[in-house]
């Protein structure tokens, strides 16, 4: 008997377990990217080939963008290839009554003055500290369990959020009273709208230096045009707030050069 012959790409996969596999890859990019298709095939056990095919899928529709990333690993002139979500992307998850938000800021903005704006975001995120509060706390003094336990918080919220601690700067270890954390946040629910107001992004930065007791500083924001937020935390000698919540002269921070997500 003549073998069949093989099936092309993607053929005879029924429509919606192809559409459950493409929503698989687009999450798994949006939590774990700038990441390779070799690595989702292994984060979701699907073949090189089938996460290609996607991956391809997801570029062309304008929501996943290829970024090249330089690593020890691939030698001089020849960076990774790492998937990200673009700007649109990152819109289509979760920008329910955008629109109507964005006209509502403006308006308030006219009618009351930028002030206003800023009264809203404080009251905002003042409802995310409240709730935060408790939580962060429960992980003790340590910076970096602060910074875990936010980041967990984050996430259950549906930003996508986590912490690695920084040990090392070109192959070298950091010396302690240098040491930081970098907190990701992958996803941001009103990032089109932080574009046109930044004081949400200010707002939220405050807001971690208040819940971890140390000076944070913002490194890059979806808002601005990034693929992830970061935020520095100090968690060497130094880091502490002073009392009057200025930053202590001797909490130097020294920006860890990273692809946006540790």
């Amino acid at each position: 008997m003549t073998p069949a012959p093989a099936q092309p790409r993607g053929r005879g996969v029924p429509r919606d377990v192809e559409d459950r596999t493409r929503d698989r890859v687009l999450s798994a990019v949006l939590e774990h990217g700038p990441v390779s298709a070799a690595e989702l095939g292994e984060l979701l056990n699907v073949t090189p080939a089938a996460v290609r095919r996607h991956l391809d899928a997801l570029t062309k529709s304008g929501v996943v963008e290829v970024k090249r990333v330089a690593t020890s690993g691939t030698g001089a002139g020849r960076p990774a290839r790492r998937y990200v979500l673009t700007s649109r992307g990152q819109s289509s998850i979760g920008d329910d009554y955008l629109d109507i938000a964005r006209t509502a800021l403006h308006r308030l903005s006219d009618v009351a003055g930028p002030g206003a704006v800023e009264d809203f975001a404080e009251e905002r995120f003042a409802a995310m500290e409240q709730r935060y509060q408790p939580l962060v706390d429960a992980a003790g003094d340590d910076v970096a369990a602060r910074s875990r336990a936010l980041a967990e918080a984050l996430t259950d919220d549906g930003f996508v959020a986590s912490a690695a601690e920084v040990a090392s700067r070109a192959g070298k270890r950091i010396p302690d009273h240098l040491a930081s954390v970098q907190l990701c946040q992958g996803h941001c629910p009103v990032q089109e709208l932080a574009a046109e107001f930044p004081v949400f992004c200010d707002t939220e930065t405050a807001v971690f230096s208040r819940l971890l007791g140390v000076d944070v500083r913002r490194l890059s924001t979806l808002a601005s045009g990034g693929h992830v937020c970061t935020t520095h935390i100090p968690t060497g000698r130094g880091a502490r707030l002073t009392d009057s919540g200025s930053r202590s002269p001797h909490a130097d921070v020294i920006p860890v050069p990273t692809n946006e997500r540790p």
